[in-house]
């Protein structure tokens, strides 16, 4: 027993850091200042008509993502709960850190978004080798291509993604060339360091809770 707390404790800690550099990674794109991933541009609407910041906005999207994740009966774990605290929390620190300033043509935005999507990319592998469940956002995608099996599951991403573009969009969220950018790196990048480090996420065997599940994986 205290080897799987000590195991679990391990994983914890290998989660929050892969969330930091994943939080950094996600910084440095807000602050390339060419527009951002749809997600974000949902998060930064709520930014433009509510007294919050990034992070707060953030994370109250990730915590009623969890709420719609459990009434989907998905399972969450220790890392989708890391991912919903962590990553808004981190963004309201590098920012008031002062560390990165906006960039101001869109060269040094595109480079510094570049490097961001692969800090992201590097957090991505440290936070899913945990396997201590997927963040929010993937949790609801899974979720949502379940109750539209015939659908393939690319499909239900793009409606996803478009849904809440279109609404952060509306809220005054900033769309550029960013957003397209990140769109059609992000998969590429995240591919490449996978494939550097030998890392396949289909072969991660996640612990966590669940609804339908009375035991978690050990």
């Amino acid at each position: 027993m205290e080897k799987i707390k000590d195991k679990i404790v391990f994983r914890s800690i290998k989660a929050a850091l892969g969330l930091i550099f994943y939080s950094f990674g996600l910084f440095l794109t807000v602050k390339a200042n060419i527009g951002v991933a749809p997600w974000d541009v949902f998060a930064l609407g709520f930014v433009n008509k509510l007294p919050i910041t990034l992070g707060q906005a953030t994370m109250m999207i990730s915590i009623v993502v969890v709420i719609i994740d459990l009434l989907l009966k998905e399972k969450i774990g220790i890392g989708t709960l890391l991912d919903a605290l962590i990553v808004g929390s981190c963004l309201d620190i590098f920012e008031m850190m002062g560390i990165v300033p906006n960039m101001s043509t869109v060269w040094t935005g595109l480079i510094a978004m570049t490097i961001g999507l692969f800090i992201m990319a590097l957090g991505q592998y440290f936070y899913m080798d945990a396997a201590l469940c997927c963040g929010p956002r993937d949790t609801l995608l899974v979720g949502l291509g379940k109750l539209v099996p015939k659908i393939p599951i690319g499909a239900v991403l793009i409606v996803i993604e478009a849904v809440v573009l279109i609404i952060g969009w509306i809220l005054g969220g900033q769309v550029g060339i960013g957003t397209l950018y990140s769109v059609v790196a992000a998969g590429a990048i995240m591919q490449l360091i996978f494939r550097l480090v030998k890392f396949e996420p289909r072969d991660v065997i996640h612990s966590g809770i669940s609804i339908k599940a009375k035991q978690a994986d050990a």
